[in-house]
């Protein structure tokens, strides 16, 4: 008998088997037969989604942009739009960009 390699299940594979499971729309036995899966394998998975699912909500309110540096922000605008005058100005003499009129 010949040993399959071992697998590592990516987590949105484990959340698309554990999700309906838990939702029980259809029990191990079956997706152990589609997937090819131990039924004790989908229970954890199913188990572990639930004690995990309040670190969803969690996770969320705290992933907040950090605050912008507004003065910082219009230096930039500042440095771009001189650099953009001063290049529009270089390529206007040098006949690569025509006159504004």
């Amino acid at each position: 008998m010949t040993r399959r390699p071992r697998r590592n299940p990516s987590p949105a594979f484990k959340a698309k088997v554990a999700l309906p499971v838990f939702r029980a729309k259809w029990q191990p036995p079956k997706w152990r037969r589609i997937f090819d899966l131990h039924a004790n394998q989908i229970t954890q998975w199913k188990t572990s989604m639930l004690e995990h699912a309040a670190d969803v909500f969690e996770a969320a309110s705290s992933s907040s942009t950090p605050p912008v540096d507004v003065n910082r922000s219009h230096a930039k605008i500042g440095e771009l739009a001189l650099e953009n005058e001063l290049l529009g100005g270089a390529l206007t003499k040098a006949g690569w960009l025509s006159a504004k009129g």
